[in-house]
């Protein structure tokens, strides 16, 4: 199974893990899965640091590059069928950041792990990081057909 970490949940795995739900955590952790973070998230995460938005213990570049060989974690290419995905999603949400996360997690068939209720109005799957282990699963309509692989 593959998890796609919003910026926020990624941020807290690297520096603050005690912000997020053990159970979360836990299956996070698990090494049967795959955990992904975003180019738009690293780019958010650059934005909001040259903004003073954001402190780092290092430059964004170093802290990503360290951070995504220390947590075994991927980084997600933003892909040109990942962006025609945004022409099918509605405006639930107009953060581009998140709508590109969104898109990504349907077409990557990720779990996308987030706190941000926005995001339960699109059809994605969600792992909700800051929730106890019996709601912390969103589920849209037809997550589990029997002819998604996994």
């Amino acid at each position: 199974m593959s998890f796609l970490l919003d910026t926020h949940v990624w941020l807290w795995i690297a520096g603050e893990p005690d912000r997020m739900s053990p159970s979360v955590l836990a299956r996070l952790e698990n090494p049967a899965r795959a955990l992904l973070v975003s180019v738009a998230s690293t780019w958010e995460i650059v934005i909001k640091h040259q903004l003073g938005k954001l402190r780092l213990p290092e430059p964004p570049d170093r802290y990503m590059e360290t951070r995504l060989e220390r947590y075994q974690t991927s980084a997600l290419p933003i892909e040109l069928h990942h962006v025609l995905q945004l022409s099918h999603l509605p405006l639930h949400h107009r953060d581009p950041f998140d709508r590109i996360l969104v898109a990504q997690a349907q077409v990557e068939r990720a779990v996308l792990v987030t706190t941000d209720r926005n995001l339960a109005a699109y059809d994605v799957e969600i792992l909700w990081a800051d929730e106890l282990p019996a709601t912390d699963l969103h589920e849209p309509p037809g997550a589990y057909d029997a002819a998604r692989p996994d």
